[in-house]
């Protein structure tokens, strides 16, 4: 393998650059955590959220750095400083290079959007690889390169920029040809997925979520459309560029999105003013089944997915595949019957319980919205089916700390307005006061005309919250947990502890049923409960 050395990293670099000496060390990793640094490694320094890495550098170096980059003046340094105008964009691409731009060999799609990227790309991975493609997908549950799973992390939305690159590089080395990206805000803002190179773009819908970090819809929505605004800095491949953006007629943010200029644009809906829209929807609790009405083309779907919005899901990646890749519409059909489910998402939980119980990830006002909507459905369809009495909706969630505030009031009020019964718990206090975010989150309660002991309680412990779900629950009842889904630990202070609402749920339903099951996982909170 050929040395990789400084030079050799701004070779292509697209930004100005000052280099305060001419050495040309071999570098032999790169990384922003100086506590990561080993001999020959890059150390990228830049301001974060909590520490500045500028004043890491001493320690990077100590650690055995042969060259720094950052923002700042930094003279005398024992070693090569290169300063940059952004030291996170600039992170992103030092690590393409460093992987020789992965991206370059292979069709890269991006899926962005506030809710249903995940489903998206689990849908869509299907797809290509009914079709044959030989496919690669990272998400937020984990990264897929051939039978290798790998986990993406805890709290991880997009993995950083050295992460990002490394996978792209080992799916180049088994030979992968197309790339699913979920890409979240905070990865665009963050230059992340800068240097990806991306061929499609998909965005699934941008509703109100992390306007605490980006301060506005506005700035939420311009970082989500980055995704299709870079489609134009794609570089020519071997394999050919598509250059088309696939975007939701329903969504509010379809207007904005087809005025960006460059890319083509393909839109799909769930009426005929859309190029893709589905006909004759079916909605059971085993599925759901449409007709894809598409360019002349009409075809049947089913799938073991459920709810409105997961027909919006299967759309998208229909649109992409279909109508954009050239793909047979058979093998999206196939495809899309071969997902049996998404982790964490309507997953339902069945120990012999003579209730419904189902864990989702929905943790935004309008996720929650379509998963309650989704679970009257439910009840609705079993009422029909065994006669019995309709049975109610009792919703389990919280809302993050040190996130958007907002949020905590109108998640609350959806559910006071869909489900019968709401516990609010803890999500992700991280460092506020849990009392304090579900003082806020009763406000929204109470401003629906919830009465606190009667259609809504406070719960802080998120395992004894799911208890209390599950005694309260009648036969034909429906439990759902909303908020956590897949992910695997919660935030309290600056601790993760492990946590799976899957787990949790078990084993509440074992307890409940008084069978073996799984230990309840712990949280700080169950000192104090």
């Amino acid at each position: 393998m050929t040395p990789i050395t400084l030079s050799t990293l701004f070779s292509e670099f697209p930004f100005p650059y000052e280099q305060d000496r001419q050495a040309d060390p071999e570098i032999t990793l790169i990384s922003s955590d100086s506590r990561q640094v080993q001999p020959g490694g890059l150390f990228v320094a830049f301001p974060g959220e909590t520490a500045d890495g500028h004043q890491f550098i001493p320690l990077a170096i100590f650690r055995g750095a042969a060259a720094v980059v950052g923002e700042q003046d930094m003279p005398g340094l024992a070693v090569p400083y290169i300063k940059v105008k952004n030291a996170r964009q600039a992170l992103a691409h030092l690590a393409a290079a460093f992987h020789g731009y992965p991206a370059r060999q292979l069709t890269m799609i991006g899926v962005t959007g506030t809710d249903g990227k995940t489903t998206t790309c689990n849908i869509l991975y299907q797809i290509l690889l009914a079709a044959g493609c030989k496919t690669g997908m990272i998400s937020t549950v984990n990264a897929v390169i051939g039978n290798q799973v790998l986990d993406t992390g805890f709290h991880v939305t997009t993995p950083d920029a050295p992460q990002v690159q490394a996978y792209l590089a080992k799916m180049v080395e088994a030979g992968l040809t197309h790339v699913i990206l979920e890409t979240t805000s905070h990865g665009w803002a963050q230059y992340r997925v800068d240097a990806c190179e991306f061929d499609i773009a998909v965005v699934t819908n941008i509703t109100h979520e992390h306007l605490d970090y980006h301060g506005s819809y506005e700035n939420y929505r311009a970082a989500k459309a980055r995704l299709l605004t870079g489609l134009g800095k794609t570089k020519p491949k071997p394999q050919g560029n598509y250059g088309f953006a696939v975007i939701n007629h329903d969504d509010a943010s379809y207007e904005y999105l087809h005025g960006i200029p460059g890319p083509r644009m393909l839109a799909y809906g769930l009426t005929d003013k859309a190029q893709v829209y589905a006909e004759n929807i079916t909605q059971k609790p085993e599925g759901i089944s449409f007709t894809v009405s598409a360019a002349g083309l009409r075809f049947e779907v089913s799938s073991h997915l459920f709810g409105i919005f997961n027909v919006s899901n299967c759309l998208a990646a229909i649109t992409t595949a279909v109508i954009g890749l050239n793909i047979a519409p058979h093998f999206a059909a196939h495809g899309i019957a071969n997902l049996p489910g998404v982790p964490g998402r309507m997953e339902m939980l069945a120990l012999g319980q003579d209730f419904t119980a189902i864990v989702d990830f929905a943790h935004t006002p309008n996720a929650l919205r379509v998963s309650l909507e989704t679970a009257r459905l439910i009840l609705a369809h079993n009422h029909r089916a065994s006669g019995s009495e309709k049975g109610r909706v009792i919703a389990v969630f919280g809302s993050a700390g040190l996130r958007d505030r907002e949020k905590r009031r109108m998640m609350a009020e959806v559910s006071l307005e869909l489900a019968d019964i709401t516990i609010l718990t803890a999500e992700d206090p991280r460092t506020e006061s849990l009392d304090g975010i579900l003082d806020e989150m009763a406000v929204g309660a109470r401003a629906k005309g919830g009465l606190e002991g009667k259609t809504f309680w406070r719960v802080k412990d998120r395992g004894d919250a799911i208890r209390k779900a599950l005694q309260l629950a009648s036969p034909g009842d429906l439990v759902i947990a909303c908020g956590k889904g897949h992910e695997q630990s919660m935030c309290f202070g600056n601790t993760e502890y492990l946590w799976d609402d899957r787990t949790a749920m078990r084993a509440a339903l074992s307890e409940y049923l008084a069978i073996a099951g799984p230990t309840m996982p712990f949280l700080p909170t169950q000192e104090k409960s």
